[in-house]
């Protein structure tokens, strides 16, 4: 079974084709989204989602959020006394909601078509398909979130159209154009922030909340306590201003609360240089598509941090019109990946759609400059410039820099800077040449670049006809295919938290935070409802149970409309 699956920095989503349509598969607690967290619990098993979101606050010792914001590098995340990769951690998400599709449809899933930010480098790219692969899944394809998005939105347009695809997510920052004619959906191109996200703008109101009140800083500072408490209430503060002109903050300092007032203004002015940060990825997306904005028929929202009203204000400032929002922007991705997955099955329902995609980043050679005598190393080559459609070919002819040379160094990067050091270095290879004066041997270089991000070098001596390959598949921080087995092996030892008591556990979570951020009369109540559920568990009768669970939870979302 083929699944597409939106793994997300803040939420992860699966959908399958089915009846002709996308439809999104619910978790164990009847969610399409899934939280992108995982922890262990007090027993030491795994859990995933909105469990291990609870917990984050609670226990953030044994939690791990935000890692997709580390894919393609050696960070590393800790719970308890085990440390884990991101690509470890994402496959944990990845297998959570394979088994929620398995568990929906009786169906082995073994494959899967996996979003990524647009902007995503050819490390990233590698290490979403580890994550995969540790998942147990074949990833069939890697589709940019914005295309995914604009996929979705395709099938309702029966006419030409050109999108730009506005995708503010968690964690992630993508803009991308798009033109859809004759059922062929072409990316024109794109461009975004791989580290700006809905969190960057909750970070913002912290610092200025903690700017304001240098007391609070000060305890949370020494206490070291208090981090994913603050983070939380900003993330509630951003969402509300949604609905309200002024919002309390609210803090807790030792055994005092206190609270800050955030308006719509004081936020459009907290949040100012990250929206600078947004226009920048606009300007050059369209600048790359050689289109003006008059040029533009829809302008697509994508991502939960969409719904901020600042970010459609912006929208409707740069561009002069209100965005499309007909499909839930938290959902788009996950339905627009489904759809690749049907296309790549060959559904009959979507024979007539064609879709195409860009290479996002500049790929070239370093080479070197000579001015009279002096040689300059250090430059860039580019061959296949970004936002080409891809998959592509191209050549570029370089030639020996010194007498007698023996040898020639292709070294291969990703970037668009004009030094070489200030790009990634992706790979290198050496190749003989016969020794001749400076300039007389030429070489052909040719990058090849396909529809899954997979990268080969060829260099070619044009004396000799020599001819040397190179396929990029190890940058620094990727798995190698032996510590993918390891891994592997490792992940398939660790015990899961069973997925008929999440409900359960997500209640008790919920009572453990709610009594770490409350006082007084209030912390009191959750302390006696927490031990009320605690006794009906060991009765381990499921009626009380169900009752007991129905009732607490009734009393907690009361508690918590009048916080």
């Amino acid at each position: 079974m083929l699944v597409g699956i939106d793994l997300g920095t803040t939420n992860s989503l699966v959908a399958v084709w089915r009846k002709g349509q996308a439809q999104l598969v619910p978790n164990a607690l009847g969610q399409v989204l899934t939280p992108s967290v995982v922890g262990l619990d007090d027993q030491g098993q795994v859990v995933v989602g909105e469990v291990a979101r609870e917990r984050l606050q609670t226990h953030p010792h044994l939690t791990c959020a935000l890692f997709k914001r580390h894919m393609g590098s050696t960070w590393q995340g800790r719970l308890g006394d085990r440390t884990f990769r991101p690509e470890e951690l994402s496959a944990l998400v990845l297998r959570s909601l394979r088994e929620d599709v398995e568990r929906a449809f009786g169906e082995p899933v073994t494959e899967a078509v996996i979003s990524v930010p647009a902007y995503f480098s050819d490390a990233q790219r590698k290490a979403t398909r580890v994550a995969g692969e540790l998942a147990g899944l074949k990833v069939e394809r890697l589709i940019n979130e914005p295309t995914a998005a604009a996929l979705a939105y395709g099938l309702e347009q029966k006419s030409a159209t050109t999108f730009l695809v506005f995708d503010l997510g968690g964690g992630t920052f993508d803009v991308s154009i798009l033109e859809l004619f004759d059922g062929v959906m072409e990316v024109r191109a794109s461009a975004g922030d791989n580290f700006l996200g809905g969190e960057d703008f909750d970070s913002a109101l912290v610092k200025h909340v903690l700017a304001h009140c240098p007391e609070l800083a000060t305890w949370h500072a020494e206490s070291g306590e208090g981090v994913q408490r603050l983070s939380r209430e900003a993330q509630r503060v951003r969402h509300a201003l949604g609905q309200h002109e002024e919002v309390p903050f609210r803090f807790v300092m030792g055994r005092q609360e206190g609270s800050i007032v955030i308006d719509t203004q004081r936020f459009q002015q907290i949040a100012e240089p990250l929206i600078k940060r947004l226009r920048a990825p606009l300007d050059r997306a369209l600048h790359d598509a050689r289109l003006k904005v008059g040029d533009l028929d829809e302008i697509v929202l994508v991502g939960g941090a969409t719904r901020m009203p600042l970010a459609r204000k912006l929208v409707v400032s740069l561009f002069g019109r209100l965005p499309l929002m007909n499909i839930n922007p938290d959902e788009v991705v996950a339905k627009g990946a489904a759809i690749q997955a049907a296309l790549k099955q060959r559904d009959a329902a979507l024979e007539e759609i064609v879709l195409t995609d860009v290479c996002p980043y500049t790929l070239g050679i370093e080479t070197s400059e000579q001015y009279g005598r002096q040689i300059d190393p250090g430059h860039y080559l580019p061959i296949i410039e970004r936002n080409s459609v891809v998959p592509l070919s191209r050549t570029r002819e370089i030639v020996t820099l010194h007498d007698q040379q023996s040898e020639v160094l292709v070294r291969i990067f990703q970037g668009e800077s004009r030094l070489v050091k200030d790009n990634i270095l992706l790979g290198e290879l050496r190749i003989a040449v016969p020794p001749r004066k400076a300039g007389e041997v030429s070489l052909s270089v040719r990058f090849t670049y396909d529809i899954n991000g997979v990268l080969e070098a060829e260099v070619t001596t044009g004396i000799t006809g020599e001819t040397r390959r190179l396929v990029i598949e190890n940058n620094p921080g990727v798995l190698s295919k032996e510590e993918i087995g390891r891994r592997l092996k490792s992940l398939e030892a660790l015990k899961v938290h069973p997925r008929d008591r999440q409900v359960n556990s997500l209640l008790v979570a919920r009572m453990d935070r709610l009594f770490q951020e409350s006082l007084g009369d209030q912390r009191s109540y959750v302390g006696e409802l927490a031990a009320y559920f605690q006794r009906e568990l060991e009765s381990q009768d499921e009626l009380r149970i169900r009752e007991a669970h129905v009732e607490i939870t009734q009393r907690l979302d009361e508690l918590e409309r009048h916080w």
